[in-house]
């Protein structure tokens, strides 16, 4: 029995009163407790019956392989089918197909009209992956301002990447003027949410009083956080910041480094 088949013969035992809305809400709590088999018992009739969102939720069970083998040739399948039927995530999830090259051959062009797709419908990771590509100006011809623009309208919506390229596009003078204290902000932003590059760029800014006042024990306190999160960009501050403090501010530092984000500092 092939997977649509066993989830048809589940979906013909559910209550025929219940809505689209409430079967999606029951695969929605079924995914959220990691039961994917039971949550594709739900979205694979939907999808058959051409509801777009559950066309996307089984075309990410599929390139994910929850609930069922990974299988990136019917994720693009169903992908294709949501993008095709208006599904916003579905338009982003099919575009990063085609960016990575995942069941259909890589085309950065087309990933960016997709993105595009779901940036202008107000998908928030959308914005900050069209955001990214322009900022890049690699693989599809660039455009700094608008790639400040996305990443803006991306982190009004929370989503911290884009906060720590707004940081970056401030610092570096990347399309407006050179700005330390707009770049520590966003990267202070995006450094209480986790983001490690974000901290290790706010840990320098704290050492070099660029754009903040110059603070070593708050230098090394990000710095090491950045450093334990895996940034790269971490390694060249640490040692010119441990050379200018007292073995005092750097126990202090590490112990605050170990708190977690958010708790104070007093």
């Amino acid at each position: 029995m092939g997977w649509l088949d066993a989830s048809l013969k589940a979906f013909r035992g559910k209550p025929a009163e219940k809505t689209t809305a409430e079967l999606m809400s029951d695969a929605l709590d079924a995914a959220a407790g990691n039961d994917y088999g039971s949550a594709l018992a739900i979205w694979g009739p939907l999808a058959q019956q051409g509801v777009a969102r559950a066309q996307n939720n089984v075309g990410v069970c599929f390139s994910e392989g929850m609930g069922v083998a990974r299988d990136t040739a019917l994720a693009f399948k169903w992908l294709t089918l949501a993008a095709e039927s208006g599904d916003i995530i579905g338009k982003r999830n099919l575009a990063d197909l085609y960016f990575k090259g995942e069941g259909v051959e890589s085309n950065a062009v087309k990933a960016a009209e997709l993105y595009r797709a779901a940036a202008e419908a107000g998908d928030g990771p959308a914005q900050d992956m069209l955001s990214w590509m322009l900022y890049e100006q690699q693989m599809i011809p660039g455009d700094l301002a608008e790639a400040k623009s996305w990443a803006e309208a991306a982190a009004a919506q929370g989503v911290v990447p884009s906060m720590t390229r707004l940081g970056m596009i401030h610092h570096n003078a990347i399309g407006v003027e050179r700005d330390a204290a707009e770049a520590a902000r966003w990267w202070d932003m995006a450094a209480a949410r986790g983001d490690v590059d974000a901290q290790a760029m706010l840990g320098a800014a704290y050492q070099l009083g660029a754009g903040v006042p110059r603070d070593p024990v708050a230098a090394l306190m990000w710095l090491l956080r950045a450093q334990a999160g895996g940034s790269a960009l971490a390694e060249s501050f640490l040692q010119p910041t441990y050379a200018a403090m007292s073995e005092a501010d750097i126990e202090r530092a590490r112990a605050l480094a170990k708190r977690p984000l958010g708790e104070p500092a007093s």
